[in-house]
């Protein structure tokens, strides 16, 4: 099986290298895999109290942020190294001024995973959530380097728990330790005879606790509104924009920010091009009296999280296609938030749905039905802004459980 994943490894590698004559992203994950055990080795010193956080993209940062902050206040000579699997990830994290290293994650094969450890002789080392890769994993176990999944989830449908999961069972035999999001995590895990987890809950509450206090104020966006009831669409995808088009030209009178997960140039320009005169892209405005228009389109990273403070409804991108992407911020908020049908992998979606403060569509029927509802009916809007913000206030302080676990003796 070792070797299978190892052709598979190099099938893959082969179809990057394909993919990037006419993918951006692909040459990105190339291009910044170049030369890089030469920047490494020229960039950290073996001897750096090193501590290495891998995330696979931006919504695992995310998890891991809460953590690398709480290293860098309590120990500050400690160094920190950053990676990523995905651009999507490193291309927007690769400056931040809290890592002392971002690099990309090489490709899993037995030399690169030997080598970049070697290189950077981490003294602990933490996965976000999912990055199970064999060669690391093995490589660091026999270092004897401690490493430990962090607000890690599992569910019955992954590999390791079908019958024909036994090679795959045997990468959650090499961390020292799992702190895990639930209940259900737990006891999957001590169905495969696995019992060194913790049940610490998901890291990225108490990243999303401190937004409300650190929101910035957009001036920008103040003015926009201008006192209309504003739909926030973070992360769209074209399903969720073409829903939220059909609503606002039937409903001239309520306003969207629109903040697309892909902001290259023709996507923006194929949104606003939507809407004609009605809308403006954020980059544009310049001092310009924005008063009079529609629809506010977002053309760069870091505003979204301080946006939320502007909306009365969210919409979430992905739920029609592999997962919806991050709901924790605008429920922060106490916003209403409604996403596409795929969203049982996230359980504070599920959470939220349960609690009826999140709503998935199917259609665009049931996103106009959901829509009017909750913009017409202000009780409804003001229980589910107590019901939502409540729960994350609840559900705060994993990181402490996973700081004072591994570095108790520190």
């Amino acid at each position: 099986m070792r070797l299978l994943y190892d052709i598979a490894l190099y099938i893959y590698y082969l179809l990057i290298r394909i993919a990037a004559l006419k993918n951006p992203k692909a040459q990105l994950w190339l291009n910044g895999r170049k030369k890089q055990f030469e920047a490494i080795r020229d960039k950290v010193s073996k001897s750096d109290d090193l501590v290495w956080v891998h995330c696979a993209s931006l919504g695992e940062f995310e998890q891991g942020r809460p953590l690398i902050e709480a290293i860098k206040t309590r120990y500050p000579q400690k160094k920190i190294m950053l990676t990523f699997y995905s651009p999507s990830g490193y291309e927007v994290m690769k400056n931040y001024k809290q890592a002392d290293y971002v690099f990309y994650l090489p490709l899993d094969t037995y030399f690169n995973a030997k080598k970049f450890i070697e290189l950077t002789s981490p003294k602990v080392v933490f996965f976000i959530k999912y990055e199970y890769w064999y060669n690391f994993l093995r490589i660091l176990t026999k270092k004897n380097i401690p490493t430990y999944f962090v607000s890690a989830i599992f569910r019955e449908n992954q590999l390791f728990f079908k019958w024909y999961g036994a090679w795959y069972r045997k990468m959650l035999k090499l961390p020292n330790h799992f702190f895990v999001q639930n209940e259900d995590s737990a006891r999957l895990l001590k169905s495969l005879s696995i019992n060194n987890y913790t049940i610490s809950g998901d890291t990225r509450f108490d990243r999303v606790a401190s937004i409300i206090a650190n929101a910035r104020p957009l001036v920008e966006v103040e003015n926009f509104v201008n006192g209309n009831k504003v739909i926030v669409a973070g992360s769209s995808w074209r399903s969720e924009e073409a829903l939220l088009f059909q609503y606002l030209r039937l409903n001239p009178d309520v306003k969207a920010v629109i903040a697309p997960h892909e902001i290259e140039e023709s996507n923006i320009q194929r949104i606003l091009a939507q809407y004609g005169e009605k809308a403006v892209a954020f980059s544009s405005i310049n001092g310009k009296s924005i008063q009079h228009k529609q629809v506010l389109v977002i053309d760069c990273y870091g505003k979204l999280s301080s946006i939320y403070q502007y909306g009365k409804i969210a919409i979430i991108g992905g739920g029609f296609g592999v997962g919806i992407h991050n709901i924790l911020e605008p429920a922060t908020f106490g916003m209403p938030i409604i996403f596409g049908p795929n969203y049982e992998r996230f359980k504070e979606a599920v959470d939220l749905v349960e609690r009826n403060c999140a709503f998935p569509v199917n259609n665009v029927e049931e996103f106009n039905t959901v829509l009017n509802h909750l913009l017409r009916n202000s009780v409804t809007s003001e229980k589910i802004s107590t019901l939502t913000s409540d729960y994350v206030a609840l559900n705060v302080g994993a990181t402490h459980k996973i700081f004072d676990k591994v570095f108790a003796n520190n």
